[in-house]
């Protein structure tokens, strides 16, 4: 449904989304029907190499383009990890915007048979048990390649206990696509 190319416009989107907020000039977004298909999307922001924020949307509810314009506000103003950006940092942040696939259930066993279902590198993660759910984006395997590590970051992150496995525990994954400033650049 959307093109592959959506890079050049989503990010300029959403830096003009940041911008707008700081009352700074933002760059000119260029003008794609697909913007109003609805579609689920994160704002990854980076400033020195570091995280500085990232929010996004699990599930298509909206439009991409709100969806997209939405989470890079709420990526740089309203990530509980971070104080809210400034303008002093606009010009040094790197956005990275990810667009997602629906969301696929993960049938296993026991832990051990889900370790072996996960791709990494390939596979968003979402943990859900009870009122509880944390995801990692695909990217996290680069900082976490190994599975069982992966998994027990993201237990932590949804607040669940750091070992053990409860069978009841509701696993999806999904992929993405990916664009950021520092690859465009």
């Amino acid at each position: 449904m959307f093109p592959d190319d959506m890079g050049p416009v989503l990010l300029p989107l959403a830096r003009a989304a940041i911008a707008d907020r700081l009352h700074l000039p933002g760059p000119e977004v260029p003008a794609a029907d697909w913007l109003a298909e609805p579609g689920a999307s994160f704002v990854t922001l980076h400033l020195a190499g570091r995280l500085r924020g990232c929010i996004g949307t699990l599930e298509a509810y909206r439009s991409l383009g709100e969806d997209t314009a939405a989470n890079a506000r709420a990526a740089a103003f309203a990530d509980p990890r971070f104080p809210a950006l400034t303008v002093r940092e606009y010009a040094g942040i790197e956005v990275e915007v990810s667009v997602l696939s629906a969301l696929e259930p993960v049938p296993y066993d026991d832990e051990d048979d889900l370790l072996g279902r996960l791709r990494p590198g390939i596979d968003g993660v979402v943990l859900r048990a009870g009122r509880r759910r944390g995801t990692f984006l695909p990217q996290v395997w680069d900082q976490l390649p190994d599975p069982s590590r992966f998994l027990d970051h993201l237990r932590r992150k949804a607040g669940l206990p750091g070992n053990g496995w409860d069978p009841a525990w509701q696993v999806d994954r999904y992929t993405v696509r990916r664009w950021s400033e520092q690859t465009a650049a």
